[in-house]
């Protein structure tokens, strides 16, 4: 006769309750079941279990935890989830689709692990993080992306982020849909500031003398054109919080247009969004004096690469690209090993958006933290790699051979 009761399985969602057996043949089919369900089911962590809830899971919702507790850039997240209107939240969080380019911006640098050296002198690596951007020197290899509508996240909206890159010394790239108009973010500057600013253009690919003039008048070192969107992105998780699909509209974007924009301002054009080797390589052809690799963050085009397989890519098939022109990238950047990772590749400088629209939330002091979590996380992740001088790094730190550690 079988013994049999219930036992709750925590390895199945929602605490399901299967049968206790001791039949050795019942054992093995539950235990097929339980490992087939695991792995249809691998949890995908946007905020990673390093003890987040045991401080902030009490928080009442719609509040905020102490920023004083606040220790990494997912730590923001979890904030900002916990504290803004769904809406709000929706519109910096959703993704195009399935949103696996989404899930897989977050995941992709944990697939390629480090090289780690010792017995070198890494008493002053964090004294080289300095780089220039288009000739423009800034205290870090990282900045600001263009991140819209600041203002659901902070009613200081960018003021807050432009006052803490000039606090911290790093760039700042407006985006044109900001909640703050150029020549507001452009009065908050400080003196001898360094910005540029992001360019969408309208549906007939025409630039008007209006908005370049304002974008010149603003004191912009350079116009960042967004080329990742000649359509809207299927953003269904914003679709269903709103309850409507849009209609669909369509950009004309190509590379006449671009010429066009270059020969009506003295002012360099950077492309953003970049995502193949062939869109590189055309942009050597035609003189653009540095690319941004970038999926848009995963909310145009889903199954779209990341910006660290493109960089691998292009670093493997036409590595004098990195010589040619300056390469950004952006893109789940996360932690201080992402962007040495990029770096080691050939990137110039790396981009972060939503972790400062998460910060954003505390004004001012949560986007000056944020920076500062990045720094320091860049220096103490490059000495216990070994790196004495970031501006050295190259592709021998990672071993660039898939883990599985994510599959």
């Amino acid at each position: 006769m079988l013994r049999s009761s219930m036992y709750m399985c925590p390895g199945l969602r929602d605490n399901t309750y299967l049968p206790y057996t001791d039949s050795p043949i019942a054992m093995k089919l539950i235990l097929i079941l339980l490992s087939t369900q695991v792995l249809a089911a691998r949890p995908f962590l946007e905020e990673p279990d390093t003890g987040l809830e045991s401080i902030f899971g009490d928080v009442q919702l719609g509040s905020l935890p102490d920023l004083k507790s606040i220790v990494g850039l997912p730590d923001f997240q979890w904030a900002a989830r916990n504290y803004l209107p769904l809406s709000n939240f929706t519109y910096y969080r959703n993704a195009a689709g399935g949103e696996w380019s989404y899930r897989n911006n977050l995941e992709v640098f944990s697939r390629y692990s480090l090289r780690p050296r010792f017995m070198r002198d890494v008493t002053k690596t964090n004294r080289t993080m300095q780089t220039s951007i288009l000739g423009y020197n800034f205290s870090a290899p990282f900045f600001i992306s263009p991140t819209a509508r600041a203002g659901f996240g902070h009613p200081d909206a960018e003021l807050n982020y432009v006052r803490a890159a000039a606090d911290q010394d790093i760039l700042y790239i407006p985006s044109l849909r900001a909640t703050l108009s150029i020549e507001e973010i452009a009065a908050a500057k400080s003196p001898n500031q360094t910005t540029f600013q992001q360019l969408y253009l309208p549906k007939s690919g025409r630039l008007s003398d209006e908005l370049l003039k304002q974008i010149e008048g603003s004191g912009a070192k350079a116009i960042v054109l967004t080329v990742d969107s000649p359509a809207n992105g299927d953003r269904q998780r914003a679709f269903r919080e709103q309850g409507n699909i849009p209609e669909a509209e369509y950009r004309y974007l190509t590379w006449d247009t671009y010429n066009e924009i270059v020969s009506r301002t003295d002012l360099p054009v950077v492309l953003k969004g970049i995502s193949s080797v062939a869109d590189a390589r055309e942009a050597v052809k035609h003189n653009v004096p540095a690319i941004f690799l970038s999926n848009h963050g995963g909310r145009q085009l889903d199954t779209a690469p990341s910006a660290l397989e493109v960089a691998l890519e292009i670093h493997e098939e036409a590595p004098e690209i990195f010589e040619q022109l300056e390469v950004y990238a952006d893109g789940g950047v996360r932690y201080g090993t992402d962007v040495i990772k990029l770096l080691a590749l050939g990137v110039k400088a790396v981009g972060l958006g939503r972790p400062f629209a998460y910060a954003n939330v505390y004004g001012f002091e949560g986007v000056k933290k944020a920076i500062e979590i990045m720094k320091r996380e860049i220096a103490v992740d490059a000495a216990n790699l070994g790196v004495v001088d970031l501006q050295n790094v190259d592709e021998s730190l990672v071993n660039w051979k898939p883990n599985n550690w994510n599959q």
